[in-house]
This record gives C-alpha cells, sequence and structure tokens, in this order.
C-alpha cells in the first residue's frame, strides 16, 4: 500500500501522527480520512475507480459489526460501516466502533505476516526465516505424519483459540478429522464455570436469559459484573440495548463490580461497590434478610424448585441439613449463620446497605437479575454463578414479563452458519484451559483430577498443535512464564505450526508459519444479535498480497499431502462450501435473503421480540419440565454431589467437612483472593476487558494503545502508603512474576484491590529478568484451574505494587 501513497508512508504516518489525528485517519472521522485517503489523496489514487465491498469484524467480539472498506488499485484506502439508514436512538445501526475502523491500519500493517516461515531460533524467541510454500507444507505434513504414526491421534490437538469467528473458521479441524482425527477440548476462556454449572441447575432447557427489552417492564435490576458499554461496543448490540434500557425505563437499576466500569460511569448513584470474587457472599447475606423477614415466594420455590428447604429436598437427603435454607441460616455445612453482618465482613458492603438492597428485592417486582462473565472467571466461578441465579428464585422472579434467571441477556442470531468440520474418531476430551498440563504430564490426567472425558486417562501428551488465530498458547493463557518453559522445551510438544496475520506472543512459539487472509480479504458470512440480529454477508476487498493464502487453502495443501484433498474439498470451492451451508440454514429460516440479495445488500436485519426466560415452565412446570432429574429448577443439585464422588480435591476446593464439591450454591473463599491476601502480596488483583482492544486483538496497535494505555487501576487509599501517583510506571508482582505499566490513581477500583486489563502483549526478555513490560496481567495468573469446570480462573489473584 506505501508505493500507492509516495507522500506519506505507513511508518512515517505512525511515527509522526498523533493520537487523536490517527484514530481520526482510521475512521474517527470520515471527513479526515476522506482528506488523507480518499478525496484528498495523490493523483495516482484520485483518478482510478473506486469499488467498495462490504466486510466484517471476526474477532471474539460480539458486535462483529460491519465494515465498507473503499478500495481503488486493488488497495483499501479508507474503511467505512453502516450508514444506510437514517441514524437515531430508535433506528439502531451496526456500526462498527474505532477497533472496526482502524482495521486498514492491521491491513497495511509493517507487521503483516506475508510468507511462510521456519524457526531458525529458540522457540519464544520469534526468530524466523522466509520459504516456500512447498517447504512449510512439507515441515508441517512429514511431521504430523510421523507423530500420528509415533504416538496416534490422540498427540494432535487445535488448541482454543478466538482470532476469527467466521464461516471458514475450522478448516483444520476438517482434514485431522480425514486423517483418523485428534484431542479434543471442552469450555471456553470465557464461560467455563457459568456454562459447568448452568445445566446442573437449570437443565438445557431453562439456561438462555432474558433480553434486555425485557427488562423495560422490570422496577428493579440488578447487574453483577458486566460491562455492556466495554465488552460489546458497536451500534447494534448488547451497548445499545444497555443504553436503551437505562434511558428508557423507570426501574431502579444496581451495577454490583468491584471497578465503577465504564457501563456505570456517570450514573455512579448505581455503583455497589463489592471485593471482586465475593458475589455468592452478598447474595448468602440477601438470602438470610429475605428469609427471616418472609420476603421469599415459598409457594414458587415449592412448585418449581428443588432443594430450597427439607420440604423440598430429594427423599434420600431429607433431616441431613443439606438444603439451601440450612446453608443459609447456619444449620448445615459449616454451621455458620450468614447473617448481612458475616456478608459484610467479606464483601466490604456495610450490613445496612445489604439489608437495604435486600428488602428492596423482597418488596419491588418485576426484579430482572442478570450476571455478566466476570465474576464466574473465578477459582470461586461456578458457586458464584450458580448464587446469583439462586437470587430470582427466592422471590419467584423468573419466567414473568420484566424478570430473568439470572444469566447473562438473551443473544438472538438470524442463521448459524459454519463449515462442516465433519466427525472426529477421537472421543477424547480436555478442558482447554488444561493444554500445557497435558503437553507436560498428560498421561497423569483422568477424570477425577482433570476432567479428562470419553476416557479414564489420556493414553498420550500432546506432541503437535495446529495454533490457528489464536493467543492463547502464553498471552491469553494464565502464567505465561510456565506456559513459556513448557512450549519452549521441543522434547514435550515436537511441533507447533501457527497460521496468524501478524507475530503475536504465541505465534513465536511456532516451528513453521503460515501467512493469512483476514475474513474480508476473502468470502465470509457472520451472524450475531441482540436485541436486534443481524447477518453480514462480504466479499474480498482485494485480491490476495504477497503470498498470504487462506485458511482453507492451507488445510487443503495438508490434505494433499495425506492424499485425502478430495475429500476435504468434495470438489468444491470454499465460497461454494459457504454458499452451500448458507443454503442449509435458509431451508430452517425461509425468510433469510438469497445468497446474491445477502451479498448485494452486505447487510440483513431482523428485528427480535422480546425474550422472556423460562415463560413456558412458569406457566405449566408439569407439561414443560426442565430436563434436570427433577424436572425442576435445582437449588440442591444430587447429580454434581454423585458426579464428583471421588475426586482428588485441594481442601479449599470445597466447604470443611465435604469430600464432593458442595450440592449448592455456597460461598467458596478463594485460593487467592480479598480473604486469602498475605504479608507479602497483600493486594487482590482482578483483570477486566478493555475498550481499547478484543482480548488481545488489536494490542499491538500503536494508535489505539497511545489513547489506551495499559494502566494498573489502584485507589488512592492503596497508592498513597506506596508513594504511587497518577501516570507512575509500577512493577505489579507476586510469585507468578512481575509486570511494568503506569499507575492510574482512581476511587473507581475498590480499596484493598489492582485491576488490570486483559489481553495487552506480553513483552519480556525470557532469557533475562522475565519483567513483562507489555503489562500482561497473565503474567500473574495461576494455571490451576477451578475445581469443578476446569475453567480458568483468571481474575482471581493477589499481589503487591511498587514504584519502578
Amino acid at each position: 500500500m506505501s508505493d500507492n501513497m509516495p507522500s506519506l508512508s505507513r511508518r512515517t504516518f505512525m511515527k509522526t501522527t498523533g493520537a487523536l489525528g490517527a484514530l481520526a485517519a482510521v475512521g474517527g472521522s470520515v471527513a479526515a480520512t476522506n482528506t488523507l485517503f480518499g478525496a484528498g489523496v495523490p493523483q495516482a489514487h484520485a483518478a482510478a475507480e473506486e469499488t467498495v465491498t462490504w466486510g466484517h469484524c471476526a474477532i471474539n467480539c460480539p458486535g462483529r459489526c460491519s465494515l465498507k472498506f473503499h478500495v481503488q488499485d486493488d488497495e483499501v484506502v479508507w474503511v467505512d460501516t453502516y450508514t444506510s439508514k437514517d441514524a437515531g436512538f430508535d433506528d439502531p445501526q451496526p456500526r462498527a466502533c474505532l477497533r472496526g475502523r482502524s482495521y486498514r491500519r492491521w491491513l497495511a500493517s509493517p507487521d503483516r505476516i506475508n510468507y511462510p516461515m521456519k524457526r531458525v531460533g529458540k522457540r519464544g524467541e520469534g526468530k524466523y526465516e522466509q520459504i516456500s510454500w512447498d517447504e512449510a507444507i512439507d515441515l508441517a505434513a512429514t511431521k504430523l505424519k510421523e507423530v500420528i504414526e509415533k504416538y496416534g491421534n490422540e498427540a494432535v490437538y487445535v488448541p482454543y483459540a478466538t482470532g476469527v469467528s467466521a464461516t471458514t473458521s475450522r478448516p483444520f479441524n476438517r482434514f485431522l478429522n480425514l486423517v483418523g482425527g485428534y484431542l479434543n477440548f471442552y469450555n471456553s476462556y470465557s464461560t467455563a464455570q457459568i456454562s459447568c454449572i448452568t445445566p446442573y441447575m437449570y437443565g438445557s432447557k431453562g439456561n438462555g436469559g432474558s433480553s434486555f427489552k425485557t427488562a423495560e417492564d422490570a422496577k428493579l435490576v440488578l447487574i453483577f459484573g458486566s460491562s455492556p458499554t466495554e465488552t460489546r461496543q458497536g451500534g447494534l448490540t448488547t451497548h445499545y440495548d444497555w443504553v436503551h434500557l437505562r434511558e428508557r425505563t423507570g426501574a431502579k437499576i444496581y451495577m454490583i463490580d468491584y471497578r465503577m466500569n465504564d457501563s456505570i460511569s456517570g450514573h455512579s448513584e448505581q455503583w455497589l461497590p463489592i471485593n471482586p470474587g465475593t458475589d455468592a457472599a452478598l447474595v448468602a447475606g440477601i438470602a438470610h434478610y429475605l428469609i427471616k423477614n418472609d420476603l421469599v415466594d415459598l409457594d414458587f420455590l415449592h412448585t418449581y424448585c428443588q432443594g430450597y428447604d427439607e420440604e423440598t429436598m430429594p427423599e434420600a437427603y431429607q433431616g441431613k441439613n443439606m438444603s439451601y435454607y440450612a446453608y443459609i441460616m447456619g444449620e448445615g455445612y459449616d454451621m455458620v449463620e450468614k447473617t448481612p453482618e458475616w456478608a459484610a465482613k467479606i464483601t466490604g458492603i456495610p450490613a445496612e446497605r445489604i439489608e437495604e438492597l435486600a428488602e428492596e428485592i423482597g418488596t419491588t417486582k418485576p426484579l430482572y437479575v442478570n450476571q455478566g462473565w466476570g465474576p464466574q472467571r473465578r477459582s470461586n466461578g461456578e458457586w458464584t454463578a450458580w448464587a446469583i441465579m439462586a437470587l430470582p428464585c427466592l422471590v419467584g422472579q423468573i419466567g414473568l414479563p420484566g424478570t430473568n434467571n439470572g444469566t447473562r441477556e438473551d443473544r438472538t442470531s438470524p442463521a448459524s452458519v459454519s463449515m462442516d468440520a465433519g466427525k472426529n474418531p477421537v472421543k477424547t476430551s480436555i478442558p482447554c484451559f488444561l493444554f500445557t498440563d497435558a503437553i507436560d504430564h498428560g498421561t497423569e490426567m483422568t477424570l477425577k483430577n482433570a476432567g479428562v472425558k470419553n476416557a479414564d486417562a489420556l493414553k498420550v501428551n500432546i506432541k503437535y498443535m495446529i495454533n490457528y488465530a489464536g493467543n492463547c498458547l502464553t498471552n491469553q493463557h494464565s502464567d505465561i512464564n510456565k506456559a513459556h518453559d513448557v512450549l519452549a522445551d521441543e522434547s514435550k510438544c515436537e511441533f507447533i505450526l501457527g497460521i496468524d496475520t501478524v507475530m503475536c506472543d504465541s505465534l513465536k512459539y511456532s516451528d513453521v508459519i503460515l501467512p493469512d487472509l483476514f475474513r474480508f480479504e476473502q468470502t465470509s458470512q457472520i451472524s450475531t444479535g441482540s436485541d436486534t440480529g443481524y447477518m453480514i454477508t462480504g466479499t474480498a476487498c482485494t485480491s490476495p498480497k504477497f503470498e498470504r493464502k487462506t485458511a482453507y487453502e492451507m488445510a487443503t495443501l495438508m490434505a494433499e499431502k495425506f492424499g485425502v484433498a478430495d475429500e476435504f474439498t468434495e470438489g468444491k470451492t470454499e465460497e461454494e462450501r459457504i454458499k452451500e451451508q448458507y443454503e442449509k440454514a435458509r431451508e430452517k429460516s425461509p425468510k433469510l435473503p438469497t445468497w446474491d440479495e445477502a451479498v448485494e445488500m452486505g447487510v440483513y436485519i431482523e428485528e427480535h421480540a422480546p425474550v422472556v426466560s423460562m415463560k413456558k415452565f412458569r406457566d405449566d412446570p408439569v407439561a414443560n419440565k426442565l430436563d434436570t432429574p427433577s424436572g425442576k429448577i435445582e437449588i440442591f443439585s444430587e447429580k454434581l454431589l454423585k458426579f464428583t464422588e471421588g475426586w482428588e480435591l485441594e481442601a479449599d476446593d470445597t466447604l470443611p467437612g465435604l469430600d464432593t464439591m458442595p450440592p449448592i450454591p455456597v460461598y467458596l473463599p478463594e485460593w487467592y483472593g480479598v480473604e486469602n491476601t498475605t504479608d507479602e502480596y497483600p493486594l487482590a488483583l482482578s483483570g477486566f476487558h478493555y475498550r481499547g482492544r478484543i482480548h488481545s486483538s488489536w494490542g499491538f496497535m500503536p494508535e489505539l494503545k497511545e489513547v489506551n494505555p495499559q494502566e494498573a487501576w489502584i485507589n488512592p487509599v492503596d497508592a498513597e502508603p506506596r508513594g504511587i501517583e497518577q501516570g507512575d510506571t509500577v512493577r505489579v508482582k507476586n510469585e507468578f512474576g512481575e509486570i511494568e505499566l503506569l499507575a492510574k490513581v482512581t476511587p473507581r477500583v475498590v480499596p484493598g484491590t489492582v485491576a488490570v486489563s486483559q489481553g495487552a502483549w506480553h513483552d519480556a526478555d525470557m532469557a533475562g529478568d522475565r519483567v513483562d513490560k507489555g503489562g500482561s496481567i497473565n503474567t500473574l495468573t495461576t494455571q490451576r484451574p477451578s475445581p469443578l469446570s476446569k475453567g480458568n480462573p483468571q481474575h482471581t489473584n493477589i499481589c503487591e505494587v511498587v514504584k519502578a
């Protein structure tokens, strides 16, 4: 692209343009964009015909917003977004945020990977040399054959990755299925704990939430640990639904979070500060008040629920003080009465405030309870999520207009279109968070100690990985230093094939790297939704540059080496496969446009009626039983109790006296939390999603980094005795590592807790002091998984902060 911009190269632009000007150039202002790259561009562009193609974000962002690429001479000159309607609050549009509009900087970045490469240094050093496609595919295929022959297909693994979400995001899975399969994973880094626990309580039929539209009928709205303004940016996402709700509803709203997040900002009266990881203790304190003051809905609990009190317990467990009531009132389990005073000492919320909130919950109807995914991404996350879901049950606020079942809000898409990956002959599956364990000591992993499914134990360690569009090998995984040590040892995982667009930290561990195309550099389709759903169909904005290829082409080349190319392609091009899958979706949803119409319109929008979670069950719990063992909402789960019998647990994985996981929604103190800080590490540390990145995507872009610096949020109460002032360079450290970043001294985080946004790019001398000057919080997080789901507990940490 720089050849077509002789008056302003990319590198000169990056060095000389200020943050605001840079953002304007990448989409913050159409006028500025036109001046730089449109009407005011050099004559070579001005004389060229402009074409416009539709595309979409394909990063792990729920927005997945529309993009319009303006192209001259086969080069993108600027990026626009959906503007075909009159703008207005009641006429929402899937317009991209500044991250999406900055894609031109990423597309033409000097950091783009242009050619196949092979490693010439140690793993993690990032030293590579250019090779041909023939050599790259031959190296990758030859080593794969060796691993399969020597260890079997269970030694092959495709790690969890979210760098691409679209119709053809699983071509390597399809290829591997044709050559014997690979080790599966389950869970995600986002929702392992809540996805695991929700079926125990609601089954699979009741685990979807109500829409935010439904919350407009509420009189009281409680939001636990969610910030749609930061996590779901864009013009037609939950961010819009949240703003719409807050402006239109007459309900009182409380946001319960350890941080005054951007969704609360400007409405500080809505913020209920809480110590991180203690939401379940708050719910327990509220439950105690409701019980003592006869504010629980006993008719609902006795009709729709199992396990609230002795009357609703399964017969085999009656008389044993194992109900939720017994736990709250101190008659069972730990024998501690969960009074508001007890909860206040843990949560940091005064007992009087807990009682006031409980009174409002018990007397205000309808009540809408919602939780984000932050509270469950902790060592006690399964029980935190369960406790929040139990709260609306206590007052019968489920299945009615203006209510929710305590899960996240509904998101309904017009269609689900993805390429068929086929069936995996290997049935064994591991929690995705434990892949480094499976590399290091996989044959020691079983169901009882590591959640291995469909096998008693792993037969072999992971020896070969295909890392496609993922930064979870290190940067988004926990304890980066430990992950490095495992991955750098070539005797453990013997070969890593990496596919990406830029050199992220995880890619530096690849033995061979293949250069990928963006979704908007090829035909692609994506679908998403919230209160309004939409589908975006895009075509290639330009021809492929340098030697970049689509992942589908790469997988086809690998298939050729194994003699299964015909089975892989079935004689169809990638675009033909996408069309085929789309037509299958149209059979289920005939109102969808034809393929040609979808391509022409680019964006298809579909309005949705408000969704009331579990309405059918509430209307008739006999005819519409849940698929839990009892057919009811299970506040006590015998299934969970029996499933975890004989598990290998640490003492702090469960309540004292139990040798299984707790079968009710209890409060479990975190291993590294506010109740378990130490003299050496006296502060809690928690992560959050940042508006300048989606996980680690965009984490390398200078313009976005300049206006969204990586900071450690610290309360003035904690900063002052440490001599820390706003803007100081500080080091945050614990037993796992040390990071360096700027201090943000602010009352927007509770005292005793430090907040660091996740996704910053790791930058450390791994052969030296290993101090991470990129500020990645995962340098400080633990690889110990949560006890039930074996999920990612990356918000459970303790630390100390010092001036650098």
